[in-house]
């Protein structure tokens, strides 16, 4: 089933797609980033790619983290890396990029901070980036995310087509109405396939979900309560996605500032506490147990 979803003219933001992201629980804003942009960013990503090959393994530098797999027949590949854009400076430049800011504005307000940097590419072959979940299993503790709702969104550059050949991402429109839902399954999504009986208990139907259509350069924007996932990548090519997720500043105790009145804020002369709870006591180079 494919979505129609709303885009975004250069000029000016005057679509509905503020109104279709409460309604939906996503939104699609088509050409944000130019072609040569996002072949810039692809072959930042690259490189990010690469450096996990490198390590071979799982590897961790503070809040920097490699997520390096195996396949069936033992090559090595990078999933993911969190927090790239601590040395890359491409990746760190569009993060805090403008029209990211203004396109949060009507939604989250102007002084934001950031809680997910990370770039995920899928291998031909490998099963979906992640289970059927919600992005809220994630914001612990919980006391330090207020409002998930109402003060958080997720976004994603297409650095590549998606489409179910290539194992987009699967959403499903309204779920994010009720709030944080009990969907039973693994700790760990990353790299499982999707099992639709985990959303017939929480009283949804695979049925309902939608592909989420991406060309290069378009830009995805959901909220933390949205059920998604994805399924395998059939194509012949690695599909990757720059995701980067931000919160009203007042609603979280932790994240790097990204924007303060609208405006870019750089990184700080130390790390902030996101997600890595050892931050302080093991923020050393090291190759986790």
């Amino acid at each position: 089933m494919n979505y129609q979803t709303s885009t975004i003219r250069k000029a000016s933001f005057q679509d509905d797609y503020v109104a279709r992201y409460w309604r939906d629980g996503f939104v699609v804003l088509r050409g944000v980033f130019s072609a040569a942009e996002v072949q810039a960013i692809a072959e930042a990503s690259d490189q990010v790619y690469e450096e996990g090959l490198r390590h071979g393994r799982c590897f961790r530098h503070g809040n920097l983290f490699y997520n390096v797999a195996a396949d069936g027949e033992g090559d090595r590949f990078t999933r993911m890396v969190q927090w790239p854009s601590y040395h890359q400076p491409l990746l760190n430049s569009m993060r805090l990029d403008r029209r990211i800011a203004r396109l949060l504005e009507p939604l989250i307000g102007r002084d934001l901070k950031q809680i997910i940097n990370q770039v995920h590419w899928k291998a031909p072959g490998s099963l979906g980036d992640f289970a059927w979940h919600q992005d809220s299993r994630f914001r612990r503790p919980a006391h330090a995310f207020r409002n998930l709702g109402t003060a958080y969104v997720q976004t994603g550059l297409a650095l590549d087509r998606h489409d179910p050949r290539s194992g987009c991402l699967r959403f499903i429109p309204g779920s994010h109405l009720p709030g944080h839902l009990d969907l039973e399954g693994p700790a760990d999504v990353l790299g499982r396939a999707m099992n639709d009986a985990l959303l017939e208990a929480a009283g949804l139907s695979a049925a309902d979900a939608v592909d989420l259509l991406l060309e290069p350069g378009d830009l995805a924007l959901w909220s933390s309560y949205l059920v998604h996932g994805s399924g395998t990548n059939r194509s012949g090519h690695r599909r990757r996605l720059y995701i980067n997720g931000y919160v009203r500043a007042g609603d979280c105790d932790r994240g790097e500032w990204a924007f303060r009145g609208g405006e870019p804020v750089p990184f700080g002369p130390e790390p902030a506490l996101v997600h890595y709870e050892a931050l302080r006591e093991r923020p050393e180079p090291h190759y986790p147990d």
